[in-house]
């Protein structure tokens, strides 16, 4: 039964792209959250400084210029390490996560309608073999690629998983020009 394969590959692989976004959240939150500690931290240092006419509360004295471009470079990486903290968590969520969960959820669709395809048993076959193999070769190596597997990158970079999804949709959207199923007429 061909489409069988693509709807149970896509809810399964719903299952693992929707529990490998909040497996990354769980290890790179940690690191954010420390990055942001310190920089609400430094930001509210350098703030106290302003509001107090730059006059340090530890010692009352004054800072001098060089002081106070101290401070203020020390938020400013502050900030910026906060953002970087939060470059991985965010490119998770932009990129493998979202369309892992749409080449599941395209893998099911893609089942579905081959199940009411009336063409030849190998187009059907390689139609759903397609749609496999670009989920796979397209957000399965994105997060490849986040979990830091160097040849993952490589397949990647090669453009392939996108143009099967695209080969897929083209033969799905043929394949259904020419056999789709007419639903049975009733009197």
């Amino acid at each position: 039964m061909s489409g069988k394969k693509n709807i149970v590959f896509g809810f399964l692989y719903l299952v693992l792209t929707a529990a490998l976004g909040p497996y990354m959240v769980r290890e790179m939150l940690p690191v954010a959250g420390e990055a942001a500690q310190k920089k609400q931290q430094v930001v509210a240092k350098l703030q106290l400084l302003a509001d107090s006419g730059w006059e340090d509360p530890e010692t009352l004295e004054r800072l001098d210029a060089e002081a106070i471009a101290r401070r203020t470079a020390e938020a400013v990486l502050a900030i910026n390490a906060q953002l970087n903290a939060r470059a991985p968590l965010e490119s998770m969520k932009g990129g493998p996560h979202a369309h892992g969960n749409l080449e599941s959820l395209l893998n099911v669709a893609a089942g579905l309608v081959l199940l009411f395809l009336a063409v030849p048993r190998w187009v059907k076959e390689a139609i759903s073999w397609i749609f496999i193999a670009g989920a796979l070769l397209h957000s399965g190596m994105l997060y490849l690629v986040n979990f830091g597997v160097g040849w993952a990158g490589t397949v990647l970079g090669t453009g392939i998983g996108p143009i099967l999804i695209l080969v897929g949709l083209l033969a799905i959207g043929l394949a259904a020009a020419v056999g789709l199923r007419p639903e049975p007429v009733r009197d």
